[in-house]
């Protein structure tokens, strides 16, 4: 245990990409099995513990610490493992019940899957009594599966590729294919052992990703255009009689959308944008093409949901609008050129049920200017902006120069004042980061009050974090937990995706992807934007 939480130590105070993925490196070449491969699968989040969860946790530490404390430092520090790893108190009188052999991570994992929820929390109690905080930090995120340390699963998966000279996209290619602690993984690394075979087995394959356009200008001679949807990209293994939905980080997504995947007749991998239906919405332009697409708050009902009613699924109708082709039946057409894919998976949802699967339909703009019109004037809900690719690109994973391009809508923008403000995770957690924003419902002069339209958490600079978080603490009115209600006088400029209509909130509004844009310290809080603004901006 102490090598895997010197690893998460590094990983934590590192901000550089390579030398994160040296560290894990290292880590695996220098790791015997099966505790490198254990260890892997924490940091790509493959653990899945049942019988310890947080509310356990926080109960066998409230029998050694006093509760308010626990809370209190909670409060402080952000984070359930952390607070516990430093607050955690040793018996006086211990034991020698657990040898270092015990405390192998392998050795963890295999004993805490196999107690019960009664026994497990025991057991945990017993191992942190014979660990350093730095040990007790690293035992409680392999036991809870949330890391959070600075490292996506793909950063993992490209760390293991390089430790082993491996192709990492060979490695996603057969990754849910094999179970943690991917002793066949480790074999082919060693050269002991053949590479491992995705036949048969509904496995992810890595998406194709695109550039931002940003200043560039690209021949629509060479590009095709299509709209990009405002939903989660997904891909559609079918094979062998079984069919898996992925999303775009790998995760197996088929419980949120079973209906999705038992309408999936095809033998084939499909790369498309999972939707909920909704009423077509126009543009400046006239109808979209392939639109009846709900915004993408409608799709948030059905997401993370390991069980769907068949209410939600009938409230939350689901389907698939389809881009791309990877597999046509057992043929694997990822080399053939854009053009050639596009007839083929045309050909391919012509099989498919019309209510579950349809097509992005293609922009018809004589020129980029043309285009640049038609993007402008497109107000769906459901679009993000525009997606170019060359006809003859073959479908490679990761993002490649030239390629593939994203143009995304120009974000919308509104005045809003700070109302509530809270501290952040990990590396945050000392700072009042995550920003709770609203708008008038009216003329303040006259009786207008602020309602919350919206959280951000992101934008800003490490030096405006810093001024932001003086704010809050310099202008707090009043507490509610680890929750900061401030004076209603800062302004902030916010930029937003897109802005819908909501039931969960008092304003009756939601954005997409809000992030902090300027700090307008120059604008009176009162002269703040109007939600009757925002409704405008709906759609």
């Amino acid at each position: 245990m102490r090598a895997f939480s010197q690893l998460l130590d590094g990983l934590v105070y590192t901000r550089s990409r390579n030398a994160k993925l040296k560290l894990i490196a290292d880590y695996l070449r220098a790791t015997p099995d099966p505790d490198r491969g254990w260890a892997l699968a924490a940091l790509t989040g493959e653990i899945d513990i049942p019988a310890v969860k947080a509310a356990a946790i926080r109960a066998i530490v409230e029998e050694r610490v006093d509760p308010v404390l626990f809370e209190m430092s909670r409060d402080y520090v952000g984070d359930l493992a952390e607070t516990v790893a430093l607050l955690w108190p040793k018996p006086f009188d211990q034991p020698p019940e657990i040898d270092d052999g015990d405390l192998r991570i392998s050795a963890v994992v295999e004993r805490l899957s196999t107690l019960s929820r009664s026994e497990a929390p025991r057991a945990l109690a017993s191992m942190l009594d014979h660990l350093d905080a730095s040990g007790r930090y690293a035992l409680l995120k392999i036991a809870t599966g949330a890391l959070r340390v600075g490292v996506s699963s793909r950063l993992a998966k490209t760390a293991l590729a390089q430790a082993f000279d491996l192709d990492v996209e060979a490695v996603e290619e057969v990754w849910h294919g094999i179970a943690p602690p991917y002793d066949a993984l480790f074999a082919w690394g060693r050269g002991e052992g053949a590479r491992p075979t995705a036949a048969d087995m509904p496995v992810f394959r890595p998406f194709m990703l695109a550039h931002p356009l940003e200043e560039l200008r690209v021949d629509l001679t060479d590009y095709a255009a299509e709209w990009k949807w405002d939903g989660i990209r997904v891909q559609i293994v079918g094979v062998a009689g079984e069919t898996r939905l992925y999303s775009r980080a790998g995760d197996d997504v088929t419980r949120s959308f079973p209906d999705v995947a038992a309408a999936f007749t095809g033998v084939g991998v499909l790369d498309g944008e999972l939707l909920v239906k909704g009423a077509a919405q126009g543009h400046a332009l006239g109808e979209v093409e392939g639109g009846g697409a709900a915004s993408f708050n409608a799709l948030q009902q059905r997401l993370g949901r390991k069980v769907v009613s068949a209410k939600t699924q009938t409230e939350f109708p689901a389907f698939v609008r389809l881009y791309d082709i990877l597999f046509d039946g057992a043929e694997d057409v990822r080399a053939l050129p854009w053009a050639g894919r596009r007839a083929r998976l045309e050909a391919f949802v012509a099989r498919l049920d019309p209510e579950r699967f349809d097509i992005s339909g293609l922009i018809d703009a004589a020129d980029f200017e043309a285009l640049a019109t038609i993007r402008t004037g497109a107000r769906d809900a459901a679009i993000e902006g525009v997606m170019l690719k060359r006809r003859d690109s073959p479908y490679v994973g990761g993002r490649r120069v030239g390629l593939w391009y994203k143009w995304k809508r120009d974000p919308l923008t509104a005045d809003c004042v700070m109302m509530y403000a809270q501290r952040g995770h990990g590396k945050r957690s000392s700072f009042y980061s995550d920003y709770t924003f609203g708008c008038w419902t009216g003329d303040p002069a006259n009786g207008g009050e602020l309602l919350p339209v919206g959280k951000a958490y992101s934008g800003f600079t490490d030096e405006e974090l810093k001024g932001l978080d003086r704010f809050v603490r310099n202008h707090t009115v009043q507490r509610f937990g680890p929750v900061r209600e401030v004076e209603k006088s800062l302004v902030l400029e916010v930029a937003f995706d897109s802005i819908h209509e909501s039931k969960r909130h008092k304003s009756g509004l939601a954005m997409r992807f809000p992030r902090v844009s300027r700090i307008r310290r120059d604008k009176p809080a009162a002269e703040a934007d109007h939600i009757a603004t925002l409704r405008r901006m709906i759609g």
